[in-house]
């Protein structure tokens, strides 16, 4: 409308936060596997990059929505996950 207000929506996939460092160690003495087997075998495979997300790219994708060059994108699930939903 007249406002030039746009609402969209960032959905990353796991970011390596404290939160996720403690889940990692948490799934490794659950399932008796190292922290990095969790990484490879549980929270990244179903991820075809392999990576996890890094804040700067969700720093990035929020400023570019926020640009003027953004304008006419609006009503968005902006999916940031390395190719886990194009599954």
């Amino acid at each position: 409308g007249d406002a030039n207000i746009t609402i969209n929506t960032v959905c990353p996939a796991y970011v390596k936060t404290p939160l996720v460092e403690q889940q990692i160690a948490s799934q490794a003495k659950e399932h008796g596997i190292s922290e990095q087997q969790v990484i490879d075998t549980i929270m990244l495979a179903p991820m075809p990059k392999k990576a996890f997300i890094g804040l700067d790219e969700i720093l990035h994708t929020v400023s570019f929505l926020m640009a003027d060059a953004a304008r006419n994108i609006t009503a968005q699930a902006i999916a940031i996950d390395g190719g886990w939903t194009a599954q």
